[in-house]
């Protein structure tokens, strides 16, 4: 399956909306998509897995790595996520406890408040 990302501003936020497979065929684009929004100066970043249907851990090293990246920076990271498959993996490899984690694009920005 291919991997679709598409990228929007809410807020200081920039949202990074992923969708279809994250492997380890395609995560080297989600890697080079996301260090392309760092490099270019975003801080404050969302990940929107919502339309994520397969996530291993060649896309989890991923986020990690920009988890890091973005902190070193003194940014902010965080992902949308409330498929329960995916919630799982997350919670198998106490991620969930890592990155912050929440059901829409809204709670993770704050729009709306």
């Amino acid at each position: 399956m291919e991997l679709s990302l598409a990228t929007r501003t809410v807020g200081e936020h920039t949202v990074l909306e992923v969708g279809g497979e994250v492997d380890v065929y395609t995560a080297p684009r989600l890697r080079e998509r996301l260090l392309e929004l760092i490099d270019a100066g975003a801080r404050h970043v969302v990940v929107d897995l919502g339309r994520v249907d397969f996530l291993d851990s060649t896309g989890l090293g991923v986020l990690v790595g920009a988890l890091k990246r973005l902190r070193t920076a003194d940014g902010t990271f965080a992902l949308v996520c409330d498929k329960e498959p995916l919630l799982k993996i997350f919670r198998i490899t106490a991620l969930d406890q890592v990155f912050p984690l929440y059901p829409t694009v809204e709670a993770a920005t704050g729009a709306g408040k």
